[in-house]
């Protein structure tokens, strides 16, 4: 019982460490990693080596294929790019299963020590504690690889005549392969760690419990598990996200199915490579771990030697097996680019965000061409359509204001560099003022109707003034978005800040061109209260767009 209690430990301490090692490589290398993925998927074949550089940097496929689906969900990536870069990942997991090998072959002791002693002072430090959480993660990933070695020799279920007997039972064909496969694929799946099935499984042909072609068909059934992950993240995200989360596992599910028809041998091939006999009664421990990361990695080069030339035919086949949601062709006013599920990569998560909030920026602008359209509709019908349509943009602005802030609220639950949470408190402002705009243009539309139920008209030179005034706050919020869209190093504030100066000194030269006209008497003092309203109105909605300009340029950008 103690040795199966170790063993679970061991198993839980891997994964531990694999998921504390990921986070730091992905805090220390967030946005580098951003533009890595949007920049270097020029086309299929940059796409598979930069999905195989950054899953070696972070140890991790279902981390890159997760953040490939937030790509895709945030328009950062086509379904073309993201398919590649998944294939690419798909071989840059291999080093885990190599790492898993190496591990089998030498004593943890000698570097997990020193590891963990760097690992804490770095931590201690501050300054590079992205550092030492990786060296810490690393170190217990490999105290875990000791670990669970350990275990299986303790174990020595090859002794055991009970354990030897079932597994013997299992002959060496194709009812055998597909039931492990079954097994690799459910295990992988509840424990969503490919990483750690392959621990144990290399664990268990190094005891002799199981025979090589067990061990390998395991290996498949895990490459089928593994793309779990990316699914159940794909479930609340948009159309494209869950295609590309369907083919990570269309990619998986052919690689087994010609494997499956090749596998004996293609399996004699593989141990061939490393001097291994797949049908001799006694292995070398050492061998057995090296021929399964070699299929491991063998599977997956190949698989993507095949099906780099067919990417445009698999993007068709998961787009007719995922069909848009209603929802998303009906819905007007739905999110567009944040859903809801599992984040396993939060600082990829604010980039969905700032996506949601470039198009709060737009709704905005389109809220106040709204208002200027109303400005001279005259049909009292077209009117109230209007000014309902106007009245419905602002209350789908406070949705989005909650629903944005509610997700970054939970974005900003789990751990997060310096940087990211820099971000996270611009956006929070951004959305505050970009709320305050709404509201600002229905403000306006209220002061117009009131302008029409009192019947005023407003003379030539109100009718100019107001309109120099709307046309400086479109040319403010079109500057806005210009910013939102885009990257914070490639703009500056000037001209915003030249644009909100002018905006002040119009409403100055109206405020006392309607002062002078009052006391000439040339309209009365209700003409007049409805002009400063609106100029004073328009006044407001600048202050709040160099607000968020403001908010947007003062936090560092991916």
């Amino acid at each position: 019982m103690l040795i199966v209690l170790k063993l679970l430990g061991s198993i839980a301490l891997l994964i531990y460490g694999m998921k504390v090692m990921s986070e730091a490589l992905q805090k220390m290398a967030g946005p580098q990693l951003r533009h890595l993925l949007g920049a270097m998927t020029t086309n299929r074949f940059s796409g598979v080596a930069t999905g195989a550089l950054v899953t070696v940097a972070v140890q991790s496929s279902a981390a890159t294929t997760v953040m490939t689906v937030s790509f895709v969900n945030a328009a950062l990536l086509t379904l073309t790019q993201a398919i590649s870069v998944i294939m690419g990942a798909n071989i840059g997991t291999t080093m885990s299963a190599w790492i898993m090998s190496a591990g089998f072959s030498f004593n943890m002791a000698n570097v997990v020590w020193p590891a963990f002693l760097v690992g804490i002072v770095l931590i201690q430090m501050g300054k590079h504690r992205y550092v030492g959480d990786f060296l810490f993660g690393l170190s217990f990933l490999l105290f875990a690889l000791g670990m669970l070695k350990a275990s299986g020799v303790e174990m020595d279920l090859a002794s055991k005549p009970a354990v030897v007997d079932f597994f013997a039972s299992f002959k060496t064909n194709y009812g055998t392969i597909l039931l492990f496969l079954l097994i690799g694929t459910i295990l992988t799946a509840i424990v969503q760690s490919s990483a750690a099935l392959m621990a144990i499984t290399m664990v268990l042909c190094a005891t002799g419990a199981i025979s090589i072609y067990q061990g390998i068909a395991l290996v498949m059934g895990e490459n089928i598990g593994t793309t779990v992950t990316a699914n159940l993240a794909a479930l609340s995200a948009n159309t494209q996200a869950r295609r590309t989360a369907m083919a990570h596992l269309v990619f998986n599910v052919f690689g087994v199915i010609w494997v499956l028809i090749l596998f004996f041998p293609f399996v004699r091939m593989v141990c061939g490579v490393v001097d291994l006999d797949p049908t001799a009664s006694e292995q070398h421990p050492t061998k057995l771990s090296f021929a399964l990361a070699t299929f491991h990695t063998f599977f997956n080069v190949i698989n993507t030697a095949i099906l780099i030339w067919f990417i445009p035919q698999i993007e068709k086949l998961v787009c007719r097996i995922i069909r848009p949601k209603k929802s998303d062709e009906e819905d007007e006013f739905r999110l567009q680019y944040i859903r809801g599920g599992i984040m396993k990569t939060p600082e990829i998560s604010v980039l969905q965000a700032q996506k949601e909030i470039t198009v709060f920026g737009e709704n905005s602008h389109k809220l106040f061409g709204m208002v200027m359209e109303l400005n001279v509709t005259e049909d009292e019908q077209a009117f109230g359509k209007l000014f309902d349509r106007i009245r419905k943009g602002e209350d789908n602005s406070d949705h989005l204001e909650n629903e944005i802030g509610r997700y970054l609220g939970e974005v900003g639950d789990a751990h997060l560099s310096d940087d990211t949470k820099q971000k996270i408190r611009s956006m929070l402002r951004q959305i505050g003022e970009l709320e305050s705009v709404c509201d600002s243009c229905f403000n306006l539309a209220r002061i117009l109707r009131r302008k029409r139920e009192n019947k005023i008209v407003f003379t030539s030179q109100m009718e100019d003034g107001i309109h120099k005034m709307f046309g400086l706050v479109d040319e403010a919020l079109e500057r806005m978005n210009v910013l939102l869209s885009g990257r914070r190093e490639d703009y500056g504030i000037e001209m915003s800040a030249d644009i909100e100066r002018r905006i002040n000194g119009c409403r100055n030269e109206l405020k006392q061109q309607n002062i002078e006209s009052l006391d000439a008497h040339l309209y009365d003092y209700d003409k007049g209260t409805v002009f400063a309203d609106l100029i004073g109105e328009c006044e407001k909605t600048g202050d709040y767009i160099i607000n968020v300009v403001e908010a947007r340029l003062g936090a560092s950008d991916d």
